[in-house]
């Protein structure tokens, strides 16, 4: 199902706080995390080591890579620790009737 561009992904319902949660939308794994009161969208995989960052530990607007403990900046996709040194790309967000959905053609690579 999709609304404008936008793939469903799931209800708003469905997410905890501070847990990230993958999701595939056109074929794209996307990781969607819940921060007080922001959604945001981030490519699953860290771009130094191609594990999923859904898998890893969310504090503030960050997300750490469990592997090499490389942090995500959640708005941006920039890797904010070595080793990783590429950003990794950030997506749309939209809440409609409860359900989360994801544009992941329109994405920012940091």
């Amino acid at each position: 199902m999709s609304i404008d561009g936008y793939t469903y992904l799931c209800r708003f319902d469905a997410l905890e706080e501070g847990v990230p949660r993958r999701f595939e939308a056109e074929g794209v794994p996307v990781s969607l995390v819940l921060t007080g009161e922001e959604l945001f969208a981030i490519y699953d995989v860290c771009s130094h080591s191609a594990v999923s960052l859904s898998e890893g530990e969310v504090e503030g607007c960050t997300v750490e890579c469990w592997l090499h403990d490389c942090r995500f900046d959640l708005r941006t996709g920039k890797p904010l620790d070595p080793p990783a040194s590429r950003p990794v790309p950030v997506y749309p967000v939209r809440i409609e009737g409860g359900r989360e959905y994801v544009d992941v053609v329109s994405r920012s690579d940091g």
